[in-house]
Parts: C-alpha cells; sequence; structure tokens
C-alpha cells in the first residue's frame, strides 16, 4: 500500500504557544471562580473548566490562591484599562456630564461580562483572607486613582465607584433578569441601571 503523498497527509495541528496556555487557563479560573467563589472552586475545577490535567494547572500558578489572585488582579485591571481607554481617546472635562456619560458607557459595556465582575464580587467578600483583601484594595486604589485624573473631585470620584459597585451588586444578584418579581425590585433595578437596563436585558 503506497504511503499518502505529502499534500494528502493530515495537516499539522497548531501548538498553542505558553502565552496562549496561560490565557487559556486564566479564562477558564475566571469563569469556574465567578460561579463559585475563592472557597467553593478547586483547582481541578479549573482543570475541568479548561480541559487540562490538574498537575498542568499547579505547574503554572503554583497554588489555588495564587491563581485566584492573578484572576482577581486581571479583572481588577481590566476595569481599570478600559476608563484609561477612554480618557486617552478625548479630553475629559470633569465638570461634563457628557464626558462621564462616555466614562459610564465603558463600564456599561463591562456588566456583559458577569464572570469578570463576579471575580471582583467574590474578592471582596473573601476579604478575611489577606492576601486576597490586598489585592482588591490595591485594585480599587488603582481604579480610583483613574477616575482622579480625569480633575474631578474626590466626592465626584466617589460617587461613581459607588454607583459601579452598587451595579455590581445588582448584577450579581441578577436583578435584571427578574424584574417581575416584585413591584419595588423594579423600580429599584431601573434605577440603579438607567440607560443600561434595555443593553442588558437584551443581553440575558
Amino acid at each position: 500500500m503506497n504511503a499518502p503523498s505529502p499534500s494528502a497527509a493530515a495537516p499539522e495541528r497548531t501548538r498553542m504557544s505558553a502565552d496562549d496556555r496561560r490565557e487559556l487557563v486564566l479564562a477558564a479560573a475566571t469563569r469556574a471562580f465567578s460561579r463559585g467563589g475563592y472557597a467553593g472552586t478547586s483547582t481541578d475545577a479549573v482543570a475541568k473548566e479548561a480541559g487540562v490535567s490538574q498537575p498542568y494547572v499547579v505547574r503554572i500558578f503554583g497554588t489555588k490562591l495564587e491563581l485566584f489572585l492573578e484572576v482577581l488582579e486581571r479583572a481588577c485591571g481590566q476595569v481599570r484599562a478600559s476608563f484609561e481607554a477612554v480618557l486617552a481617546e478625548a479630553p475629559f472635562d470633569p465638570a461634563d456630564d457628557d464626558d462621564w456619560a462616555r466614562l459610564g458607557l465603558t463600564y456599561t459595556e463591562l456588566l456583559r461580562d458577569r464572570d469578570l465582575l463576579m471575580v471582583m464580587m467574590h474578592g471582596f467578600a473573601a476579604g478575611d483572607i489577606d492576601e486576597i483583601a490586598r489585592c482588591s484594595r490595591e485594585g480599587m486604589g488603582r481604579i480610583f486613582a483613574t477616575i482622579m485624573s480625569t480633575g474631578c473631585t474626590e466626592e465626584r470620584a466617589r460617587e461613581f465607584v459607588a454607583h459601579g459597585m452598587l451595579l455590581n451588586v445588582m448584577l450579581s444578584m441578577r436583578a435584571h433578569e427578574h424584574l417581575e418579581e416584585r413591584a419595588e425590585l423594579t423600580a429599584f433595578t431601573v434605577c440603579a441601571f438607567g440607560d443600561a437596563l434595555p443593553f442588558l436585558t437584551q443581553a440575558s
């Protein structure tokens, strides 16, 4: 039987780079930690989510704590980077409500990534673990510094961040998915999300 010609041979599978494999596991860990939080998620659960072996996850990241810290830091960094991108694309006037609307819009877009925001919520809730609490403080501190770089007052920055945190809480309880459950919940959800609500309900 003749061997197949080179042109008929099966194409070679492209090997993932180390960076790609790392990104694959980080994305899977974000999904897994989003569902189970730090305490309720094992490295084995992350490995199954990523489609790799548990020893492979440990070999790349070490302990579950080290993996969670990287996922949490990445989530906070993504929020900060989104704000920085808005501030870099055009001048920002802290007295102009339209500019604040631009900054708020980019956060609205992030709300569609529930896994990212839930990782942050789980990180805040795990504050009794010193390393996680420190990572949360540093991440939120950098986000606040980015908002302050607009030249706004501390009060305006606090209001902006506080509103974002309220949206995180509302999103974590899936309030926008249950608007018909109770009238008072509907009123609260509409008040909290405002113009972003149709955007979220379409994505649900």
